[in-house]
C-alpha cells in the first residue's frame, strides 16, 4: 500500500517501565531512554491510499490512532528496535474491513474532530471502550522543556528507528508486522496547550512532546509476522 501522510502526530509520554511491562508481550521489552519507557499515541491522516501501481485518484483517505510503545529485542546476536502497537483505530470502514485480512493491523472504530489552520491543530478522538485522546497546540522547533530527548534531532533519530509495527492480528499468538517506508523524514514539535490519553495518564504517564510530520509520500510494507504466547497480548 501507499498513499500521503496529510499529517502525522506523536503524542509521547514517559511511563515507568513497570506500569507498561505488561502490555508488551515477550520477546518484545520495552525500549528505556533514561530508565523510562517511551510510549505514546500517533494520529495520522492518510490520503491517496491505495495498493502499489493504482494511480492517486483511486486512493482513500483515513483518519487512524494507534497506542503504541517503543519496544526492543534481541535477534541472533542483534538488538533490533520497533514500536509495539496495542491497539489500532480508524474512521474509515475500508481500513476497519481491510485491516489483518487484505494488509497487516487489525483497527477498531474511532470518531476524529480535526481543526487545523495555520500552524494550529486542535484534534479529538473518542474510541470504544472509553479511549478518549485530545491534542491542542501550536506547530513550532522546539522541544518542551524536560523532553526526554533533550533536542528536536536526537528524537527525530529515535522514532525513525520506530519504522517497523507489531500488533495483535486476527488469530490468537499471530502478531501482523507492517513497516512504514517515507521517502523524506522531517520533524516539527508542538507547542502544547493541552494532552488528554485516557490510556497512559491511567497508567501514571508524564507528558514528554508532541512531534509533527506532513506532507511525506510513504509506503507501508508487510513484515514477517511475530508469533507470541496465545493469551500474552494485553489490550484495552
Amino acid at each position: 500500500m501507499r498513499g500521503v501522510i496529510a499529517r502525522r502526530l506523536l503524542v509521547n509520554f514517559r511511563v515507568r517501565p513497570e506500569a507498561i511491562a505488561r502490555f508488551v508481550p515477550s520477546p518484545l521489552r520495552p525500549l528505556l531512554v533514561d530508565g523510562w519507557a517511551i510510549a505514546g499515541v500517533c494520529l495520522i491522516r492518510l490520503e491517496r491510499v491505495r495498493p502499489a501501481g493504482l494511480p492517486a485518484f483511486l486512493g482513500f483517505a483515513a483518519e487512524n490512532a494507534a497506542h503504541r510503545i517503543a519496544v526492543t529485542w534481541q535477534d541472533g546476536m542483534n538488538a533490533r528496535t520497533a514500536v509495539w502497537i496495542i491497539r489500532r483505530d480508524s474512521d474509515s470502514p475500508m481500513v476497519r474491513w481491510a485491516g489483518g485480512r487484505l494488509f497487516p493491523g487489525v483497527h477498531g472504530r474511532a470518531d476524529f474532530r480535526v481543526s487545523e489552520g495555520g500552524a494550529d491543530l486542535d484534534l479529538s478522538v473518542r474510541g470504544d471502550r472509553g479511549m478518549e485522546v485530545d491534542v491542542r497546540g501550536r506547530e513550532c522547533d522546539a522541544l518542551p522543556e524536560g523532553s526526554v530527548f533533550g533536542d528536536l534531532d536526537s528524537a527525530s533519530t529515535f522514532f525513525a528507528g520506530g519504522a517497523l509495527g507489531f500488533s495483535p492480528g486476527r488469530s490468537p499468538g499471530c502478531c501482523d508486522a507492517l513497516e512504514l517506508a517515507c521517502d523524506r523524514w522531517r520533524m516539527r514539535a508542538l507547542r502544547v496547550e493541552r494532552v488528554v490519553s485516557s490510556f497512559y495518564q491511567g497508567l501514571g504517564a508524564e507528558f514528554d512532546s508532541v512531534l509533527v510530520m506532513r506532507d511525506i509520500h510513504h509506503r507501508w510494507l508487510s513484515r514477517p509476522s511475530l508469533q507470541v504466547a496465545p493469551g500474552a497480548v494485553a489490550t484495552f
